[in-house]
C-alpha cells in the first residue's frame, strides 16, 4: 500500500522560557523573523510539501497562534476601506492558507507526549512532525525531500545533519549504516539512537533535527513508553522502541537550518532572512557595512 503524507503536527505547547520576558504574554512560536512569525515558516513548508491538514498541539496562553491563522474580519475591513490592497492580500493569504485543527496538551510533558496528544486527529495514517524552532531555508522544502524518501521506503524518516563535537550533547544522536537508494549518499538506515550523549559516547556525528515522518505505529509505542529524563515522555525513547518493530531511515537534508529557539540563532536568522528580502536586503546590507564593529 502506497501511503501518502497529508497531515502535519506542530507541537507548540512549550513555555519558551529561553525568551523571557518576551514570551511571558505571547507564544515563542509567534516571535517574528523580520515580519513573519516563526511558526508560519514551518506551516508554509508543510503546505509546499503537500500536507493539507495542519494539527497544532497547543497549551495555555497559546491563543495568539489560533488568532494568527484565523480570519480577522475587523482588520480586513479597515484595510479594505483604506485601499491597502497589498496588506489585505497578505492578511487574507494567511487565513486562507490552510485548514488547522487544534488539540490541547494540558501539561508540558515532553515532545513524545505532545505527539501522542495528536493521536485522535491523526488517526491510522503516517504523518509529519515539525518543530517550529527549526526554521530551515532550502530550495526544495526539507519536508518535501523527506516525503520523497517516505514514498520510496514507506518507513519512518528522521531529518538529520552533521553536528560539531562540541554541540553533540545537545541532540539526539543516531547510530546508522548507509542505505541503498537514489539519494546521493544522504540516506541511512537507523540502527539505534542516544539522547544527548557525551561526546565520547556519541555513536556518530549525525543529530536528529526537528522534522520527522512517522508511521501510526508510534502511537501504541509511545503509550507504552516509560517517562524519561526530566519527568517527560521523550520522543527519542519512543523511536528507539519503534525500531524494534520496523525499519527507520535518517535523511541528511539539503538546506540551511536556523535554531530560532536559541537567542543567537534567532538573531542570525533574522539578519539572514532580512538580507534575502528584495525590499530590505540592499539598504540593510548598507546599514551593516556602516556599523563600526570591533
Amino acid at each position: 500500500m502506497n501511503r501518502k503524507i497529508c497531515k502535519a503536527v506542530f507541537p507548540a505547547a512549550g513555555l519558551g522560557t529561553r525568551f523571557l520576558p518576551a514570551t511571558k504574554a505571547q507564544p515563542k512560536e509567534m516571535l517574528p523573523l523580520v515580519d513573519k512569525p516563526i511558526i508560519q515558516y514551518g506551516v508554509e513548508e508543510a503546505l509546499a510539501a503537500g500536507c493539507n491538514q495542519i494539527i497544532m498541539v497547543t497549551g495555555r496562553g497559546k491563543s495568539a497562534i489560533e488568532d494568527h491563522f484565523d480570519v480577522s474580519y475587523e482588520l480586513e475591513k479597515i484595510l479594505e476601506e483604506k485601499k491597502k490592497t497589498e496588506l489585505l492580500r497578505v492578511v487574507r493569504q494567511i487565513s486562507d492558507m490552510i485548514h488547522v485543527a487544534y488539540v490541547r496538551q494540558k501539561e508540558a510533558l515532553g515532545l513524545g507526549h505532545a505527539v501522542l496528544t495528536a493521536r485522535e486527529l491523526v488517526g491510522d495514517e503516517p504523518f509529519a512532525v515539525l518543530l517550529a524552532d527549526d526554521v530551515i531555508d532550502a530550495e526544495i522544502p526539507v519536508l518535501k525531500q523527506m516525503i520523497e524518501v517516505f514514498e520510496e521506503t514507506q518507513c519512518s524518516v528522521l531529518a538529520t545533519q552533521i553536528v560539531e563535537p562540541a554541540a553533540i550533547s545537545a541532540y539526539g544522536v543516531l547510530d546508522v549504516k548507509p542505505a541503498d537508494g537514489h539519494h546521493g549518499g544522504r540516506l541511512y538506515e537507523v540502527l539505534n539512537m542516544v539522547e544527548k550523549p557525551a561526546v565520547e559516547e556519541a555513536p556518530s556525528n549525525l543529530a536528529i533535527i526537528g522534522r520527522y515522518i512517522l508511521t501510526p505505529a508510534i502511537f501504541d509505542v509511545l503509550s507504552q513508553t516509560q517517562v524519561g529524563k526530566g519527568g517527560e515522555l521523550q520522543l527519542t525513547d519512543g523511536l528507539r522502541a519503534l525500531l524494534k518493530q520496523e525499519k527507520m531511515y535518517a535523511y541528511v537534508y539539503e538546506g540551511r537550518r536556523h535554531d530560532t529557539g536559541d537567542k543567537l540563532g534567532f538573531l542570525k536568522a533574522t539578519i539572514e532572512f532580512a538580507l534575502k528580502r528584495d525590499d530590505l536586503g540592499s539598504p540593510f546590507k548598507e546599514y551593516l557595512r556602516a556599523l563600526k564593529l570591533d
